[in-house]
């Protein structure tokens, strides 16, 4: 189904009768789990909520068990003083799993959370099945480029708010095929729905946490789990050159392309996006 099209389905609201997941003092993760067999957990990116996922994942569904979360500090999970690391953020994942009882998980991470997911599988090796990274933050070369895009939209959210800011972001992170195809009144109305998903509080933190991290090829080599990249071809922050050459960086690396697609390469392509997913863990699971 193309993108516009999932779009127009989009729900943000919240399960209410789903209990919250304590995973460590003063943190309570509200998240959702789907369908059944090998667990998937599904890592937002800052501006997107756990519910956001599920038009995007409807085939994986039918055949893994997804479980999607709010990190700490972000949308209904429980809010604290200060911003969590992403060693914070890695102790709620494991914690979540650990409360519904799940050995081992394959992770998808998209834009910031990509960090998450790398993490994760460094420090966790033994609970991460596979990775897979869309539209990574990180390049081959580290992350000086993210930071100067996360810094260009901070200041555009402190000086003019969540509405310039998503005016801002919107032509960057949207490929130029959706862009065409949404048109003013798909612009508009998702216009509405980002305004509501977060604080500028909320917004600022995490964009912050998002530039605090040192990505290097060494760091990279170091992720035993396999690992897929994909991005799409007219994603702003990494052109297909450098998405394969980020792969390469990883033991068991492999990167994937997608036609016509964004940094949230799903949004664009949600089936084609669901079938990769679906190959590289066929793959993986037949290898093990």
């Amino acid at each position: 189904m193309p993108g516009y099209e999932n779009l127009s389905r989009l729900d943000l609201t919240y399960r209410e009768d789903t209990p919250r997941i304590r995973t460590r003092e003063g943190v309570e993760l509200y998240y959702e789990t789907r369908g059944e067999g090998t667990a998937i957990v599904l890592l937002n990116p800052l501006f997107l909520p756990a519910p956001s996922w599920r038009v995007f994942t409807e085939e994986l569904e039918q055949q893994f068990r997804l479980i999607g979360f709010d990190l700490c500090n972000h949308g209904a999970s429980s809010h604290v003083a200060e911003e969590p690391t992403w060693e914070e953020h890695a102790t709620d994942v494991i914690g979540l799993l650990d409360a519904l009882e799940v050995e081992s998980a394959y992770l998808i991470g998209a834009s910031t959370s990509t960090i998450l997911a790398r993490d994760l599988a460094l420090r966790y090796p033994d609970r991460v099945r596979g990775v897979v990274l869309a539209g990574p933050v990180f390049g081959p070369q580290g992350m000086r480029r993210q930071r100067q895009v996360q810094k260009a939209w901070l200041r555009t959210l402190e000086n003019h708010g969540i509405t310039a800011l998503y005016e801002h972001m919107y032509p960057e992170v949207f490929s130029a095929a959706m862009n065409e195809a949404l048109g003013a009144p798909g612009f508009l109305g998702f216009r509405e729905a980002f305004s509501a998903l977060s604080t500028v509080e909320d917004l600022t933190n995490g964009m912050k946490r998002a530039m605090q991290d040192d990505n290097s090829p060494e760091l990279l080599a170091r992720v035993a789990a396999p690992t897929l990249v994909v991005i799409g071809d007219d994603d702003f922050l990494m052109g297909p050159t450098a998405a394969k050459e980020l792969a390469e960086q990883f033991p068991k690396g492999r990167c994937e392309i997608m036609a016509k697609a964004g940094h949230v390469p799903y949004v664009d392509d949600a089936e084609t996006f669901q079938a990769l997913v679906r190959k590289f863990i066929d793959e993986v699971e037949s290898n093990a």
